[in-house]
């Protein structure tokens, strides 16, 4: 009756076919099963293109990569007549009425497929039943990283395939083309990486409760530019551990200036290492840029050590000096700084330090008042001056403790020695 159709046209329930699936038989076929299913293992053949790798991340030790996944397999259920053996194309609504293998990304931590403008899915029929479908992926996947040689490491990462729900028995997963199933864009590029190969294998996976797996493994080596980090690292802590060298060439008794030097060069050798450390995971071993920036702290701070050691030795040496002299005839006898303290003025070691006792102040003043017509040429204050300009380098060489003068060629040498063997070890 006219009711009664008018009924069934108002039933949402019952929704008629699209076109497209009466031509692939989509109603009359059961697609939650696999095709074949009781039989032998369905053959999945994989190709994957790489589109970029986005970052690669030693802090959280995981790559981001954008790929194109595509997955190859016949299931007859969908074979169709056509005249001029033409296939045919869909979009992602089609997948959820048919079969598709359930491949995912072991290892992943965070994996999604680009909705913009509309889900980037790809199926395409064949009338004999072959099917190509087609993903556009971007995967955050666990990549087990080793720093030992870092930065002059080279780190081997591998995303892998693996169907979730069958084993061995019921699906076969291969790679479609071998060893050219695996293709890359040529522009990609890292900031702080350059890739050197990319390559495709397969193995098996195998879990206690459930069996034997087949798995698919995309490899990539990834070896780190050095450069940045000679900029950041390594050419700081030289001139670091060289500026610590300076305080050898400086006389001994000007403690502030050395005691500064060292000091400075110690705090900044500790904050190249604390920036260093901040953009690295806290593992438990040594890294090579480790090796290097605590034989480099060492150097720095083996350089104050031995100014210690020299003003000890010194202050003893003096001491013992004083002690010799003694007390003559009221007359008091002064090293060089001491007679520095009283007049202002540097003395020679060569320069006799014997001194009257201390005239009064006043009576200094009337002598100097009393001299004033004499030329300035001829006061010892002037001659003492001219002639430490014209002897600095004689000065300073007299005034340096032994132990300087070895420090100057020890310190380098070892330096440069240990430079040629971590280089030479780790490059």
């Amino acid at each position: 009756s006219k009711r009664e159709i008018k009924m069934r046209k108002l039933d949402s329930t019952k929704v008629r076919p699209l076109k497209s699936e009466q031509l692939l038989h989509i109603e009359d076929h059961d697609f939650a099963l696999r095709p074949g299913f009781g039989g032998s293992p369905i053959p999945v053949g994989i190709d994957v293109q790489v589109e970029s790798i986005d970052s690669i991340s030693e802090v959280d030790m995981d790559f981001t990569m954008t790929l194109y996944l595509r997955h190859y397999w016949k299931d007859e259920r969908l074979s169709f007549r056509s005249n001029k053996n033409k296939s045919m194309t869909f979009d992602g609504r089609l997948i959820k009425k048919i079969w598709v293998p359930d491949v995912f990304f072991v290892h992943s931590k965070r994996s999604f497929i680009h909705d913009t403008t509309v889900e980037n899915i790809m199926l395409r029929v064949y009338p004999d039943g072959n099917v190509l479908f087609s993903l556009r992926i971007t995967v955050s996947a666990m990549c087990f990283m080793d720093f030992s040689r870092f930065p002059l490491d080279t780190q081997n990462c591998s995303l892998e395939l693996e169907s979730y729900a069958y084993n061995e028995d019921d699906l076969m997963l291969y790679w479609k083309h071998g060893n050219k199933s695996l293709s890359t864009d040529e522009h990609i590029s890292l900031s702080q990486f350059f890739i050197e190969e990319f390559s495709a294998s397969s193995g098996l996976a195998f879990y206690s409760s459930t069996g034997w797996y087949n798995r698919l493994f995309i490899n990539f080596a990834l070896r780190r530019h050095i450069f940045f980090f000679v900029l950041q690292s390594y050419f700081p802590a030289m001139l670091m551990v060289m500026l610590s060298w300076v305080s050898f060439w400086i006389d001994r008794r000007a403690v502030p200036a050395r005691v500064s030097l060292g000091i400075t060069t110690v705090l900044t050798m500790s904050t190249i290492m604390t920036g260093v450390s901040a953009s690295m995971p806290q593992v438990s071993y040594i890294k090579a840029v480790d090796v290097y920036l605590w034989i480099s702290f060492l150097f720095v701070f083996l350089s104050v050590i031995e100014y210690a050691a020299v003003n000890y030795l010194t202050t003893i040496e003096e001491r013992k000096q004083l002690k010799k002299r003694g007390k003559a005839s009221g007359m008091y006898s002064m090293d060089a700084v001491q007679a520095m303290a009283f007049d202002g003025c540097f003395h020679d070691t060569d320069v006799d330090m014997d001194l009257s006792p201390f005239p009064d102040p006043c009576e200094e003043n009337e002598t100097r008042a009393s001299q004033t017509n004499i030329s300035d040429a001829d006061t010892p204050r002037l001659r003492r001056k001219r002639s430490l300009k014209g002897n600095v380098g004689r000065i300073i060489l007299q005034n340096n403790h032994v132990i300087d003068t070895y420090s100057r060629i020890i310190f380098p040498s070892v330096y440069i020695v240990f430079n040629f063997f971590y280089w030479g070890l780790y490059m």
